[in-house]
């Protein structure tokens, strides 16, 4: 089969398109035939080992994983002897980052907990751009941010990959949603029902006076002790994403804040969950959120796809088409 693969650390040049072994089939595994995979943060982290903590996980020299990619979407190729929830010829999407990873290729084969159902409704490109992102804005928003029906939600970075699923998945909880985006992504909100927008070309959202029961930080820079004035008492912050320093102010700060100001502010971290995943299969087959998808690469083009991913600029999720 074809596949994506790496021996070292790097920039995107260091993948390469290659011929390898189609993936032995254990007894309690799926073997895939994928058709779709997408591009999330965590395959950036994977590709560059940054941040050097990170390594203890991937591979402390070399990475320890030599196919990236974790979201996949793809059919059913044959089944171990102990698989009871899929057969040959079923539709399925997963996320591949808690059982080795793999996804840019043509085969995979994975514990069938890694994997659900595709939605009846989308396409394989549609469901890959789910699986890691929209798990990310569900449990970052209803376990972490414990949000509730009625209050207000300002989701920073809002028309990336996870923010465009968080706006959705907010909304499906009853929570009144804020996007901060660019000027040039404010037409995506809309199309997704964001209540609010804020421009952060034009304005800073953490010096107005507007307050907020929920804040998810997806991208952004701003210092805690700023999110830490806008929100309500026992108000929560999330840290999803954004710069380093943000994030150790999160892991570091966060902690004291939350025991002595009222205030909750703390970083999450997503857990693979197949549980998730058909909460977030019934929600996309009741029109209730969409995947949006800003551009499809090829597999050959997987470097490519990955130059502009980097650039922080992506209007929802890169797919790749395999």
């Amino acid at each position: 089969m074809k596949a994506i693969v790496y021996n070292k650390y790097g920039p995107p040049d260091v993948l390469q398109l290659k011929e390898v072994e189609i993936p032995r089939l254990e007894d309690h595994q799926v073997l895939v035939k994928i058709h779709a995979a997408s591009i999330n943060f965590g395959n950036l982290v994977l590709l560059k080992g940054e941040p050097y903590l990170a390594r203890l996980a991937f591979g402390l020299f070399k990475p320890k994983y030599s196919i990236p990619g974790g979201d996949i979407a793809g059919r059913v190729e044959a089944v171990g002897k102990d698989v009871k929830e899929f057969q040959i010829g079923d539709e399925v999407f997963g996320d591949l980052s808690g059982c080795g990873w793999g996804g840019f290729a043509e085969y995979v084969s994975v514990p069938e907990n890694a994997l659900a159902l595709k939605p009846a409704n989308l396409t394989f490109e549609e469901a890959a751009a789910v699986p890691m992102a929209g798990v990310t804005a569900l449990q970052a928003l209803r376990d972490k941010g414990k949000v509730q029906q009625g209050q207000k939600v300002i989701i920073n970075g809002a028309s990336g990959g996870v923010g465009t699923f968080a706006v959705q998945i907010a909304k499906s909880l009853g929570a009144e949603v804020t996007g901060v985006c660019s000027t040039k992504n404010v037409d995506i909100l809309q199309s997704i029902g964001t209540d609010h927008f804020l421009d952060y070309t034009k304005e800073n959202f953490t010096e107005k006076t507007e307050r907020y029961d929920l804040i998810l930080g997806v991208n952004g820079h701003h210092p805690i002790s700023a999110y830490k004035r806008v929100l309500n008492l026992n108000g929560r912050f999330v840290h999803v994403g954004g710069s380093g320093s943000q994030m150790f102010q999160a892991m570091v700060l966060g902690p004291w804040i939350s025991m002595t100001e009222g205030k909750k502010m703390g970083t999450f971290l997503q857990r693979a969950n197949q549980k998730d995943l058909n909460y977030l299969k019934k929600l996309l087959e009741d029109g209730k959120i969409k995947p949006v998808i800003d551009r499809c690469y090829k597999l050959s083009e997987v470097p490519a796809a990955f130059r502009y991913f980097e650039k922080g600029h992506a209007q929802g999720k890169v797919v790749i088409t395999i």
